[in-house]
């Protein structure tokens, strides 16, 4: 998993609330357990005008020219501005792995679902909740400002706008360790390999007949 300390980026703001898990990656795309690949079909439904198919062509689509991501402005985001209950509905991790893969590193909200919230620590993206009138101004000064870009400070826990107003959030101190030092669960759990493998070796010892039990 990516680490993030800092990130400063573009951003593209989603003006609409309660944003669910199948909007953001529809059902048709979740044919596999890799996290990458994901990205050509992120908010598929909203970003083009055809039915979008499995392992189809994305670049030969025709788009849907009011969606915002497909204006020229905001194609290179990576900060994405959204609106409250963002993740709602089912708990496909695949969610969060479409949006890293399309190059989101940061989204900034007023609110979150629960697992949604969850999955975005463990794949890399950082979810960062605002108050709702903050986000108003976001909101304004984005769609104002062709370029407009947040600067992200997860160890500082601050968010800071162009003209250098600063805003802070909170994380849980485990989550941002994890995020700071680019741990998944099994990153976490391969900090303490040496003490694994120690506790392996004197099980080893303890009761062998574990370890070498005939196979039935």
């Amino acid at each position: 998993m990516r680490a993030l300390q800092t990130h400063t980026g573009v951003v593209a703001p989603l003006d609409r609330s309660n944003v669910d898990t199948d909007m953001i990656i529809p059902k048709q795309f979740l044919k596999s357990i890799k996290r990458t690949g994901f990205g050509p079909n992120l908010f598929d439904e909203l970003r083009y005008l055809d039915e979008g198919k499995p392992d189809q062509d994305c670049s030969q689509r025709p788009e849907n020219p009011d969606f915002v991501l497909n204006q020229a402005r905001y194609r290179n985001a990576s900060v994405l501005l959204a609106r409250r209950n963002f993740g709602c509905g089912s708990s496909r991790e695949h969610a969060p792995w479409a949006l890293e893969d399309f190059g989101f590193r940061v989204i900034v909200a007023p609110s979150f679902a629960d697992i949604f919230y969850n999955n975005c620590f463990k794949n890399g993206l950082l979810p960062v909740v605002l108050p709702e009138d903050v986000v108003d101004r976001l909101f304004q000064e984005c769609e104002g400002e062709e370029g407009y870009k947040l600067a992200v400070d997860l160890e500082a826990k601050t968010v800071t706008t162009p003209s250098g107003e600063s805003f802070s959030f909170e994380v849980d101190d485990f989550r941002r360790h994890c995020l700071l030092n680019g741990l998944d669960d099994i990153g976490v759990t391969l900090e303490d390999a040496d003490a694994i493998q120690d506790y392996e070796a004197k099980r080893r010892q303890a009761a062998p007949w574990l370890f070498n039990a005939p196979s039935p």
